[in-house]
């Protein structure tokens, strides 16, 4: 089965814009895909405080941490080439991996019972990891629906240098192989 999946990040919003955005979609689970699910800044993002304030408005709050972005170099020589960005390129070599892929069966289970969105904390996702999963997404058949607030989604196209190559999403554009 095919699932549908949204994405927001939440930037510098308040909790009650966060809140809006979400419900105003019909949001019913918010999986947290940032690898340390905290802010010194802006403390209605702290997983603490995520984990109360979103029942309280009727959205279920997941931590994800096996999504979450920022990893470390993994392979030597990454097949990701069209990626210029090193810590872009470091987490699609990490999506190439066992754990990710397991992490993302989770997701797409929890977006099948459940109206799901992702969330990391930039509010723009072409900046950050969240394009990633959603091309990941897209390339596997799912529709992924990007919201920035309570108006219109924005789907989510695959980004043009991404190409399934024996079943992994691979960063290649057109170079060879």
């Amino acid at each position: 089965m095919l699932a549908v999946l949204y994405t927001i990040g939440h930037s510098t919003r308040t909790n009650e814009e966060l809140v809006g955005a979400l419900q105003a979609h019909q949001v019913q689970t918010l999986v947290d895909i940032r690898a340390f699910p905290m802010s010194k800044r802006l403390p209605q993002f702290n997983r603490d405080s995520l984990e109360q304030s979103l029942p309280a408005a009727g959205i279920r709050y997941a931590w994800f941490k096996a999504l979450g972005g920022y990893r470390k170099k993994i392979l030597e020589e990454s097949p990701n080439i069209a990626l210029r960005n090193q810590s872009f390129r470091n987490y699609a070599d990490y999506m190439l991996t066992p754990e990710f892929e397991r992490a993302m069966a989770d997701l797409i289970a929890l977006a099948e019972s459940s109206r799901t969105a992702y969330m990391c904390a930039e509010r723009v996702y072409f900046r950050c990891h969240r394009m990633l999963v959603s091309d990941w997404l897209v390339a596997h058949g799912h529709e992924v629906l990007h919201i920035d607030a309570a108006g219109p989604v924005k789907p989510h196209a695959l980004t043009a240098e991404g190409r399934i190559i024996d079943g992994r999403l691979i960063y290649r554009g057109d170079r060879l192989l």
